[in-house]
């Protein structure tokens, strides 16, 4: 199973236009990974403990989300691009290794490349807005896979019986729900979103401004 480890993949920039901007490739550097010695919502990191996860970037969605996720998603601010999670909680960072890259790409390729579209919003309580991918069922696959592989974690803890796959809008501010309600009023006006989905990312950081970064890009068979 080939992958890329890289040193650093920026989410792409937010979108000015009042029309959703077409995807962007995203840039990738070739560097180690702690022990290689030539071998982005309900939880929320330590902000001083370096954590990682498991996701699915789709930059086909940043034209219609980067803007309202920029004010009402903290994780953008981390440098967590538009994405779907697979599975977080994942390993500490000093313990993705070769040999755990490796065996997380085994996962994610077991898993064919497929389309979807994001063709509705949907809500958890008054809390969060978030975009219903369809089908979900290979992003459950997905997760399935990788926790499998890795069976010590668990879909954010292990907190929730169905771990529901989505693309997170924003969360409720403190100044409460009217500003997400804007903000799913104006996403719904491009949807749907088709994206292509092939790869799969693994990141670190900690709840500081730009500190997550991908360290490997894993291929979805096909």
């Amino acid at each position: 199973m080939k992958f890329v480890m890289i040193r650093h993949c920026a989410a792409p920039a937010a979108t000015k236009l009042a029309k959703p901007a077409p995807a962007r490739q995203m840039r990738t550097i070739i560097a180690a990974v702690p022990g290689d010695d030539g071998l982005m919502d309900s939880m929320s990191p330590s902000p001083m403990v370096s954590e990682s996860a498991v996701l699915i970037p789709v930059p086909e969605a940043e034209g219609v989300v980067s803007g309202h996720r920029d004010r009402l998603d903290r994780a953008a601010a981390w440098g967590v691009p538009a994405h779907v999670t697979v599975l977080y909680p994942f390993l500490a960072p000093s313990a993705i290794t070769a040999a755990a890259i490796a065996s997380l790409a085994d996962a994610v390729g077991s898993i064919s490349a497929f389309d979807c579209e994001f063709a509705a919003t949907a809500w958890f309580g008054e809390e969060v807005i978030w975009l219903a991918p369809r089908p979900d069922q290979p992003f459950r696959a997905l997760t399935q896979a990788v926790s499998v592989a890795f069976p010590g974690f668990l879909a954010y803890g292990g907190v929730y019986d169905d771990v529901v796959p989505h693309l997170t809008v924003g969360d409720r501010p403190a100044s409460g729900v009217t500003e997400l309600r804007a903000a799913e009023a104006e996403v719904l006006r491009w949807l749907p979103i088709q994206a292509h989905i092939s790869r799969v990312w693994l990141m670190t950081g900690h709840a500081a401004p730009g500190s997550w970064q991908a360290v490997a890009e894993l291929p979805l068979a096909g």
